[in-house]
């Protein structure tokens, strides 16, 4: 089954055709490490995680690279050539630590959000200050094609040298030209040009010796020096938000292209998630509905409940996330795991008479296929909600369709959307649940039915379904 995906460059979906048969070279935009990842970053983040783990589905083999900026990324990044100062900068002054503290601390809180999401792994996880040779690198190949010069110690990429420039984000150069919004220096040759390397001051705090002076890189061109450094061009899949089109992809692309030729595309396909609303609002702190993962993990929730509500909503659609979604995420999320159940305990005595349902064995051919158009999560998942709905309106059960089932639950849908297994719980929270059950029984044994229906609820809301046997009260985690 061929596999379409949406690309942002010709806009429009194409079949995937990576360059080496099989093999997918992935670039992700990871995080700019100063402060905990806020959930509109993780949704751009698990489309790469969705988007690999799709591919492995289908059996390529991927291999994923999702940088780690620690330098050069500024405050003001809406426009080609950012202003304003270095996010670690300023995080390390209004934090009284090192930039180097502030990284470490920020990529180590990054991995633990990728770890309670249940995201994968890349492959290479390159930090942004550990490819400055490489970047010094590509910015003088950019100088010797005439793309780039240098003023006063910074180096520009020349913008006007480049005619696709603005051909994936639509920021045409005749239009810049007309006014759009752009940096005004009086050292650049044209107000659109944008920098490869910034010249900076001696009390600078990041600052690395360069062919053209004392200086720092600018955001741009580490993308594209770590994607040529840790995957190769061509790469055949590159993902980010919405918000990295224009500027940072753009530049990006001018870089690649300025290295290598416009001739030939150095990323094949661009893809890119939707801007994230919260009940209906843009996401702000001076609005309240400011959240990270820890702020929603903080609030009861679980990471998988998160993954899933932010994960199935087709990324190239605006998403709205509330807490009332979230519910809805843990609804579903129990409901599969409940059917998992049932299926297990149901299959040592199912039938091996009764006839076979014709309508189930399509069911994981169906769910590839939504898979396969552009990563249709939510028709993915309507799929498997409709075959549960299904197979409760059967009153019997061939052996064979409900071991089709389990193997179809574990090894393929959960290899996509990871949720069926429930969290670890805490040492903590296990010892509280056993607290309950023996209060609970305890009610029961003294037949006061309203404190056993009041131990049953809180049971219940840490996430557990209960039920009662000759042995006293059984749990168990959905």
């Amino acid at each position: 089954m061929a596999l379409t995906l949406y690309n942002s460059l010709t806009r429009r979906p194409e079949p995937l055709m990576p360059t080496t048969p099989g093999i997918v070279k992935l670039y992700s935009c990871g995080p700019t490490v100063y402060n905990y990842v806020h959930i509109g970053n993780m949704r751009s983040f698990l489309l790469s995680d969705l988007l690999t783990r799709v591919l492995l589905l289908f059996g390529y083999r991927v291999e994923k690279t999702m940088n780690i900026t620690d330098v050069g990324h500024l405050t003001n990044d809406d426009i080609a050539d950012a202003t304003g100062e270095d996010k670690m900068l300023r995080a390390a002054r209004e934090q009284s630590l090192t930039p180097l503290d502030i990284a470490n601390r920020y990529t180590e809180a990054f991995h633990e959000d990728e770890q309670a999401l249940r995201i994968r792994p890349a492959d290479h996880y390159p930090r942004a200050t550990s490819y400055i040779a490489e970047q010094i690198a590509m910015t003088e190949q950019l100088l010797e094609r005439g793309h780039a010069y240098v003023v006063r110690g910074s180096v520009y990429f020349r913008v006007g040298s480049l005619p696709s420039y603005g051909v994936l984000s639509g920021n045409l150069l005749d239009e810049l030209s007309a006014g759009k919004r752009v940096a005004v220096q009086d050292e650049k040759e044209d107000p659109r040009d944008f920098a490869l390397w910034k010249a900076v001051p001696p009390e600078h705090l990041m600052r690395w010796e360069s062919p053209w002076g004392v200086g720092c890189p600018g955001w741009h061109i580490e993308c594209s020096a770590m994607g040529r450094s840790t995957l190769g061009f061509p790469i055949d899949i590159h993902t980010g938000g919405e918000d990295n089109l224009f500027p940072h992809h753009e530049c990006e692309r001018a870089q690649n292209c300025g290295t290598m030729g416009e001739q030939t595309e150095q990323v094949k396909v661009w893809m890119h998630a939707k801007h994230l609303m919260v009940d209906g609002e843009k996401m702000s702190k001076s609005t309240g509905n400011f959240y990270t993962v820890r702020d929603v993990l903080a609030r009861g929730y679980t990471g998988t409940e998160l993954r899933w509500c932010l994960l199935v909503p087709h990324y190239r659609t605006s998403m709205n996330f509330s807490f009332t979604a979230l519910e809805e995420a843990r609804s579903n999320i129990r409901r599969l795991r409940n059917w998992h159940g049932d299926l297990t305990r149901a299959l040592p005595e199912a039938s091996v008479t009764v006839p076979r349902d014709p309508s189930l064995p399509t069911m994981p051919v169906a769910f590839r296929a939504r898979l396969a158009d552009d990563l249709n999560a939510a028709g993915a998942v309507g799929v498997v909600f409709e075959t549960m709905k299904l197979y409760y309106t059967l009153p019997e059960h061939h052996r064979e369709d409900i071991n089709m089932l389990i193997t179809f639950l574990e090894q393929e849908f959960d290899a996509v959307f990871a949720v069926l297994t429930p969290e670890r719980e805490s040492t903590e929270t296990q010892a509280l649940v056993q607290q309950l059950i023996t209060a609970r029984d305890s009610a029961r044994a003294a037949k006061d039915w309203a404190e056993s229906d009041r131990l049953r609820s809180e049971i219940e809301t840490l996430g557990y379904l209960v039920k009662d046997s000759p042995e006293g009260t059984v749990v168990q985690r959905v």
